[in-house]
């Protein structure tokens, strides 16, 4: 399997910590992590996200489009759901997935930092 890109582990780890966002852990992160599900990126922060996520790696954003990924709103019902349980167990995770389908992961920046484009 492919590893994440150090410096993209490392922005993700620096934002969340910078944003106080949800604290990470830079061992767990994978190219299946989801931006929006696992980190809890969603809404506007996920625009300021990409933002700085194209200005660190130099990456075009002209192209980008949240029509192909439709837009990370979250869930009210998973928020919840971690409040009272957490989220590290594997059971909240796949309760968690089935109300809320991931809509982009890490996989995606990790081809934009090679591509130089976000698609």
């Amino acid at each position: 399997m492919e590893e994440i890109n150090p410096q993209l582990r490392e922005f993700i780890v620096d934002y969340c910590t910078k944003y106080k966002i949800r604290k990470v852990d830079p061992g767990t992160l994978s190219l299946d992590t989801s931006i929006d599900l696992d980190l809890d990126i969603v809404d506007i922060e996920i625009d300021l996200f990409l933002a700085e996520f194209a200005e660190a790696f130099r990456i075009d954003l002209s192209k980008f489009s949240w029509y192909k990924y439709g837009y990370p709103t979250g869930s009210a019902s998973v928020k919840v759901i971690r409040t009272v349980f957490g989220y590290k167990a594997k059971w909240v995770k796949r309760l968690s997935n089935r109300l809320y389908k991931p809509r982009f992961r890490v996989s995606n920046l990790q081809d934009a930092v090679v591509s130089g484009k976000l698609l």
